[in-house]
């Protein structure tokens, strides 16, 4: 048998030398490794010589996809039509502290951002989902931000709510993916985003921030949409399974 390890991404700057000690162990296991995106490649190749497979994970196009309708999405959720919707779909705190941000996360970076986009945009709303939002709820309620909140969306929601908004933005500091990114890109929802992750692989060079620059940022949904067609299933399955038959 062939044990294949899967990672996500290495915070290099949070790898203490008790965490490499910890990675070297299992390594001595470890025959493969899968990593999700070409930053975590160029991470876990200073650490090891052993075969590394780059491959996103794929993405079902039958849960995520474009609603042509928006005014009748709108209606659908009472939100007004001229309402400036921004959108974060992931956790900003950790599970044992809901008030301290999680700052990999970046939902400080995301706060500044919709800081500076509200006073450009009065009719700014802001559209949460996921568990553990209670860092952004309170920091929109000090600024006098109003937002929506769907803490346990299923999947149809969660299509949906991709599909009402203006603006998704990704802030994190550190990722694996996030998956969020493809998901906009299948939902064809304009989205900016650090450069983190796959964010390189899928989005547009002039779609990708830092805060010294994040205001010239402009999302590309068509460009994002090319980047992930190869993503869907069956044929997003391919390279899963070559993998798997190589090893």
């Amino acid at each position: 048998n062939k044990v294949l390890c899967t990672i996500h991404h290495i915070d290099e700057d949070k790898f203490s030398a008790e965490e490499e000690k910890n990675f070297y162990l299992r390594d001595e296991y470890v025959d493969a490794y899968h990593a999700i995106s070409t930053k975590t490649y160029s991470q876990l190749r200073k650490l090891t010589e052993k075969k590394i497979y780059t491959i996103p994970f794929w993405a079902n196009q039958n849960i995520w996809y474009y609603i042509q309708d928006k005014k009748l999405l709108r209606k659908k959720y009472n939100i007004n039509f001229e309402t400036y919707l921004v959108g974060s779909f992931q956790r900003d705190t950790e599970g044992s502290d809901l008030l301290s941000p999680k700052l990999s996360k970046g939902p400080d970076i995301f706060i500044e951002i919709i800081e500076n986009l509200h006073s450009k945009h009065r009719n700014l709303k802001v559209l949460l989902a996921g568990k553990r939002r209670q860092f952004v709820i309170n920091e929109l309620e000090k600024r006098g931000i109003e937002y929506f909140y769907y803490e346990m969306a299923d999947f149809k929601v969660l299509n949906e709510l991709y599909n009402l908004l203006d603006l998704y933005v990704v802030a994190s500091r550190v990722e694996g993916g996030p998956q969020s990114i493809i998901e906009c890109s299948l939902t064809k929802t304009p989205i900016i985003s650090t450069n983190v992750g796959i964010a390189p692989e899928i989005l547009n060079t002039i779609s990708i921030f830092n805060m010294k620059n994040y205001e010239k940022a402009k999302p590309d949904t068509d460009y994002a949409y090319s980047k992930v067609e190869h993503l869907k299933i069956p044929q997003g399955f391919k390279s899963f399974n070559d993998m798997i038959s190589e090893l």
